[in-house]
């Protein structure tokens, strides 16, 4: 309790001494709120001045704080020193990480609704209750530095890279290291959250949140089958729709053996063919090539395309259509068979490239794009055929493929000069060349009889 006070400022500003206390106090009502400091002074007149130049310092963060604009850090405040004497400070008042990121997922879930995938939608929301909110939580929005963006980063990275030895997290399971790319979709998320305090008004400029310290990524090609191991795989594939496991899984190893065959002359995207029907596909005779084709009608994350089949496409189709009898809105295949793919890769040992990346169905849509290129195909036809672009085609598919070298461009050899040609002096064009006495410059002597 003070038992002595003195006011200041017309009377918002008071200074005062508790009992048991040496040192004067001084406290001003701000912001909807009481700010208390000690001025660590025993003098009253000394006492006083700090209270002055403190009372204006918290008058000018209020203001800063309705105005929306973020407090300077502590060590500007500190002209570069930050207390170290473990006395509790108040933090700046604001909107928190928490508030933008339940406002992020509300609309985000609105605006996104039909336009992205679900899986993709819920992601997000994933991202933020399994890490980012724990991380950040209450954290006022104005704090979320390039700093804690960074040692965001660091903790995920120090985690250990087996899920075993990992601490567990919400829920009890344990996670490991994360991925590159599950890090950097994390990344995507807390952007998106702060631009949406940022829209509402409730941060001033987004963070830097770059990568320090990052190097241009390693460029490695997809995980793909070459000719001859795709080869095999049909070759499986069929061997197994003859001759399954399993009788009652005959129906299932002849719809994936057509499976393998339409992607790999289709080039189709594993969740485009899930979403494939019957009525989609047209069989007609190419007016460029005389070959009976498929015209196809895809529907994926890019929105509906169309798409050219190779001849191969045509005999599967036939098969599928035979042996199910479908309807036209039927699917073509509807989910990938996963297990039935790493049975199959597992036997044949090609379930990992020379790389170690592994290879899904995926990797038959890398093979169509592969085989093209191989053969001479227009790589810009291809992308317009994959719905996809030019770019990812030459970073990801065209490094690797040998025929698109050119020999003949790169095996260039100058011509090579006679060996007399730079040791003789070359004479003037005007110059006459030298008479020399010979067989045929000597003067004839008259004949005698």
């Amino acid at each position: 309790m003070a038992s002595d006070s003195h006011t200041l400022m017309d009377g918002k500003v008071h200074v005062y001494r508790r009992e048991n206390s040496r040192f004067w106090q001084c406290a001003v009502f701000l912001g909807g709120r009481n700010h208390r400091a000690s001025t660590h002074q025993d003098n009253l007149a000394l006492a006083m001045e700090f209270a002055r130049d403190w009372y204006v310092d918290r008058y000018a963060d209020d203001r800063l704080c309705r105005r929306g604009i973020p407090l300077p850090e502590i060590a500007e405040l500190y002209d570069g020193a930050v207390p170290t004497d473990g006395r509790r400070r108040h933090k700046p008042a604001g909107r928190t990480f928490r508030e933008a990121a339940e406002a992020f997922v509300g609309e985000y879930e609105v605006i996104t609704n039909g336009e992205r995938n679900a899986s993709y939608v819920a992601a997000k929301s994933r991202h933020l209750k399994l890490y980012l909110t724990p991380f950040f939580g209450d954290t006022p929005l104005s704090e979320i530095t390039a700093g804690s963006i960074q040692e965001y980063r660091v903790r995920r990275m120090s985690l250990p890279t087996d899920e075993a030895s990992a601490p567990p997290v919400l829920g009890g399971r344990r996670r490991g290291r994360p991925a590159r790319n599950t890090l950097h979709q994390e990344m995507v998320t807390l952007r998106q959250v702060l631009k949406t305090a940022n829209r509402k008004g409730w941060l001033a400029a987004l963070p830097d949140m770059s990568a320090p310290y990052k190097m241009s990524g390693k460029i490695s090609h997809r995980a793909w089958f070459s000719p001859d191991e795709y080869k095999r795989l049909y070759e499986a594939t069929r061997a197994r729709a003859k001759n399954p496991k399993n009788e009652r899984w005959r129906h299932e190893s002849k719809q994936f053996h057509d499976y393998v065959l339409f992607m790999g002359n289709t080039g189709l995207r594993p969740d485009e063919a899930s979403r494939l029907e019957y009525r989609d596909i047209n069989v007609v005779v190419d007016e460029d090539t005389g070959d009976r084709i498929l015209e196809i009608e895809v529907r994926g994350k890019r929105g509906v395309g169309f798409c050219k089949s190779m001849p191969g496409a045509v005999e599967p189709l036939r098969r599928l259509r035979k042996r199910n009898d479908p309807k036209p809105t039927d699917l073509v295949f509807g989910p990938v068979q996963r297990e039935l793919l790493n049975a199959v890769l597992d036997e044949l040992d090609l379930k990992k490239d020379r790389e170690g990346n592994p290879r899904t169905a995926y990797s038959l849509r890398h093979t169509y794009i592969s085989m093209r290129l191989m053969e001479g195909a227009d790589i810009y036809q291809i992308a317009k055929n994959c719905r996809t672009s030019v770019e990812m085609i030459q970073k990801f598919y065209a490094s690797h493929i040998v025929n698109t070298l050119n020999a003949a461009a790169i095996n260039v050899r100058k011509k090579s000069k006679p060996r007399n040609a730079g040791s003789a002096k070359q004479a003037p064009a005007n110059a006459k060349a030298p008479i020399r006495a010979n067989a045929l410059t000597r003067p004839r002597l008259a004949r005698t009889r």
